[in-house]
């Protein structure tokens, strides 16, 4: 915690997609289920990151939850995707029959006649935001696909000490301080407090809430500069929680930990806020996927220092 159906042109289709996609949020909220939270431990695929089986990027933001959503609901086994003509590019086909899961594309560009008009003004021309779908199939949903396509990660072996997690907080460079009862992050003073790991119950819970915390701190000033001054009880608070558990569920996936829902008594101003924005979980994904990022780079440059020493 922080301490302190039919298409329509231009917005109206940006408006139905946002409101289809955060009303599918909102009824998993209120039946108890938490879309970055997956009961992976029944699932057929392994942990991790959604990606593109044609050009291995790593899908972002809300695409995070819809395609493990998918994974869960189709039970298939891996986290590969592919839209039809990548598959056929491949070699490949999706099999008859199948039904795809939209993802979002979101980028802004700049029209002709906002173009000409700043030629005639002088002064900057204004971007537009646009929001497009389209549709992925899970690679088990394809036949004649190389084999690398699919390729499942090992297995991470249990333990207590999770050196991967530890190298990850270390290189964030961030002030950790080990004591207390209780985890938060104080932005006055950027530094964050965490329980000693054995005052755990489940010791791999440190870790998850160190994760928490670290979504916490890259919003500050000198980072990514998010709003941090929510007040318990406000909706900013409420964003800003939400953002970090995303930002955990996410940093967890990729060093194969299974994510799990850190805050849960924030449920109910969560779906306040769903209800009142149908943008927010698109917007709390995007900045939960900047602050993974964010940490997940500190790693490879510390990582890059080290080759380089």
């Amino acid at each position: 915690m922080v301490k302190t159906g039919t298409k329509r042109r231009g917005g109206d289709e940006h408006g139905n997609l946002y409101c289809e996609v955060t009303a599918r949020n909102i009824a998993e909220l209120e039946a108890g289920r938490f879309p970055w939270v997956q009961p992976w431990g029944s699932a057929n695929a392994a942990l991790g990151l959604p990606k593109n089986a044609a050009t291995s990027r790593l899908y972002s933001g809300i695409n995070i939850l819809i395609l493990w959503g998918a994974v869960i609901e189709g039970g298939f086994p891996s986290q590969h995707w592919l839209t039809f003509r990548q598959a056929l590019a491949l070699g490949g086909s999706v099999r008859r029959g199948e039904h795809g899961t939209t993802v979002f594309y979101a980028d802004r560009f700049i029209p002709k006649d906002a173009v000409e008009r700043a030629a005639e003004t002088g002064e900057e021309p204004e971007a537009v935001a646009f929001l497009k779908r389209f549709t992925v199939f899970n690679v088990a949903q394809c036949d004649g696909l190389p084999a690398e396509t699919s390729a499942v990660p090992s297995a991470r072996p249990e333990r207590e000490i999770v050196p991967e997690a530890e190298a990850l907080i270390a290189a964030t460079g961030a002030d950790f301080r080990s004591g207390g009862d209780r985890a938060f992050y104080l932005p006055s003073l950027d530094y964050i407090q965490v329980p000693p790991q054995p005052a755990f119950y489940e010791q791999i819970n440190y870790y998850r809430t160190c994760f928490h915390e670290l979504g916490h701190w890259t919003g500050h000033c000198s980072r990514l500069a998010r709003d941090l001054s929510g007040t318990r009880g406000s909706h900013s608070y409420a964003r800003e929680e939400l953002v970090a558990e995303l930002s955990s569920a996410f940093l967890c996936a990729t060093l194969g930990i299974v994510p799990t829902v850190r805050h849960a008594d924030y449920l109910g101003s969560w779906l306040e806020v769903l209800r009142e924005d149908s943008r927010a979980i698109f917007r709390a994904a995007s900045q939960a996927s900047k602050a993974a990022d964010f940490i997940l780079n500190r790693r490879e440059r510390s990582e890059s220092k080290g080759e380089a020493a």
